[in-house]
Order: C-alpha cells, then structure tokens, then sequence
C-alpha cells in the first residue's frame, strides 16, 4: 500500500512540473508573439539596412499623369498598398531599377516631351520591360514591349535581319503614337495607360459593357486590373528611395555609354570584321545595336542604317 501511495505521489509531482513548465513556455510564447505597438514602430530605428518588414504608408496624393487616384474607395487602397508592398520588399528588382532608370530615363525622357507625352509614361516602360529588351510569350519585344504588327504599321522594320522594336528611341516614337491615339480614343490618360496593355478596343468594350467611364470603375482580369497600380508603385519609389529602404549613391548607378553614329547603307556581310574595324568585337557592337539580329546586314533596298560605335576608351577590347 505505502509502495502505491509513492508511485502516485510521484505520478502527481511529475504532472505538477508539467504544468508549470507548460506555463513558463506559454507565457514566453506569448511574449514573444505578441504585437509591436505603434509606440515602440514609432520609437524604433530608421528603416535603413535593418531588415525587418514595415506596413507602409500610403501617400493621400497619388497621382497618375495628373489624373488623380481616387485612394478614399477601400478597394482602390487596398490594391494600391499591395503594389507598394511587393515593389518596396522585392528589393534586389527595385535596385534594378534605380540603376537603369540613370541609364535610360535620358533617352525616353525627351521623345515623350516631344511628343507631348506625359513624363510618368517613363514609369510605364519600367513595368513593361524592367528597361531591358524583353521577349514576352506572345511576341512583344523590347522596352516598350512592341508586337510586331503594330510595330511594322507604325513604320518599324521588322524582320529576322533587322528587328527595329529593339532600337529604344524609334520604339519610344511608336509608344508615343499608340498612347495619343488611346488619349484621343478614350479621353484619359490613365485609360491610355490601360489600353496600352489591354488594347483600345479591349479597354472601350469594358466600359461600354460595364457602363462607367473610368479605370478605376472598371472589373478587370488581373493584369490589367494591377497595371497602373504597379506603374504609380513604380513611380513613387523611384522618386523617394530613402522613403521606401533603398541607399546608392550616385557610383552606383548604371551610366550611358557615348557614341558615335556611322550611316551604314549597303550589304555587311560581317559585322565580326565591320566591329573591328571601329576597334570593337561583335559583342560591343550588338549591346549598342541590338536591333541588329544576324551577324550581317542584307540590306538589298540599300536603306540608311545609323550604327551606334562606342567612343574609345571605355572598353577594354583586345586587338
């Protein structure tokens, strides 16, 4: 009997401890899970190189164009912080940025003037393309991110020799076209924006079916739906790094190579020789010509090329 009475004893003990155990841990779990309060985010450190993930704060004065975004209606601010979210947090992309935007922001920023195209369409480049001469799934290519018909009926040549959709300032001209046939079309900016990636006619079927006369009204799928979003996300972290974590100096930007022009118009049959010749490979020749798709030129209408060739001295090339 008195063998049982311990054996339960020390069952109890054992219990007993388990409990106070469990409730230590609890009470640290709970500790430590339990929200920052405004307070101590206020109080704690500048959001610089610290690594830690801040909600942000949305700026009441978003503005696309000067189209202003109505951000009082909880569904437009909603999509707005999630853009701002995903382009603030992905940051290796949007040091990316930064330091192409240095790059080519000069070249696109003129032709837009002069076009009487509003600056913040150098944002929409960004989205499109990244500022590189992508190749999407259905065809588009280059930083305006240009089918080929729509290319070919705005004056562009192209073909598997010469792909002029990759020659960044024609494309800007023909981006330029297509987006002030959109604002005459659609009466808005922000719906030219729109049908820049959804198509004029895509964009006015919507409105007329849905019976509203603005982007901000309209159901759409969700590219389209998150695309000027993403294009004034864009627009608000370029201009304010500091805000949004993002520390370089000038250093560390990407710089535009000078050149010179040289009018090309007959055959090249090799364009390896053609770069030596200006004391350059076919490489450096390619990453200032792009729109040159084959190591040569057939050129059988003998049409006037201009060909970039980078000022001396800033590369190394082997003779």
């Amino acid at each position: 009997m008195t063998i049982i009475k311990n054996i339960l004893a020390a069952i109890g003990l054992i219990c007993v401890s388990g409990l106070f155990i469990f409730a230590v841990q609890s009470d640290k779990i709970d500790q430590s899970d339990k929200a920052v309060s405004d307070k101590e985010v206020v109080e704690s450190q500048k959001m610089i190189n610290d690594y830690n993930v801040y909600a942000l704060s949305i700026p009441d004065n978003l503005n696309f164009a000067g189209e202003a975004m109505p951000l009082r209606d909880p569904d437009i601010l909603e999509r707005m912080d999630r853009e701002l979210l995903v382009n603030t947090y992905w940051q290796s992309n949007g040091l990316l940025m930064f330091k192409r935007a240095e790059k080519y922001f000069p070249i696109i920023e003129p032709i837009l003037k002069k076009n009487g195209i509003p600056d913040d369409f150098k944002y929409l480049a960004v989205i499109e393309s990244g500022l590189t001469n992508a190749v999407s799934p259905a065809g588009a290519r280059g930083v305006w991110q240009i089918m080929p018909a729509t290319g070919r009926e705005n004056g562009l040549e192209v073909n598997e020799n010469v792909d002029e959709r990759y020659h960044l300032e024609m494309a800007t001209e023909v981006a330029c076209k297509y987006l002030l046939k959109s604002k005459e079309k659609l009466g808005s900016w922000t719906l030219a924006a729109a049908a820049y990636n959804a198509g004029n006619a895509g964009v006015s079927r919507r409105l007329a079916e849905q019976a509203v006369d603005g982007y901000y009204d309209l159901l759409l799928g969700e590219e389209t739906g998150r695309y000027l979003f993403r294009i004034v996300a864009l627009k608000e972290i370029l201009n304010h790094p500091g805000k949004y974590g993002f520390n370089f100096t000038s250093k560390d930007l990407y710089k535009s190579i000078p050149t010179y022009k040289v009018e090309v118009d007959t055959v090249v049959t090799d364009f390896t020789k053609f770069a030596q010749r200006y004391g350059i490979n076919y490489k450096i020749l390619k990453i200032h010509n792009p729109w040159l798709r084959e190591p040569k030129l057939n050129n059988s209408s003998r049409k006037k090329y201009i060909i970039e060739i980078p000022e001396e001295g800033h590369y190394a090339v082997k003779s």
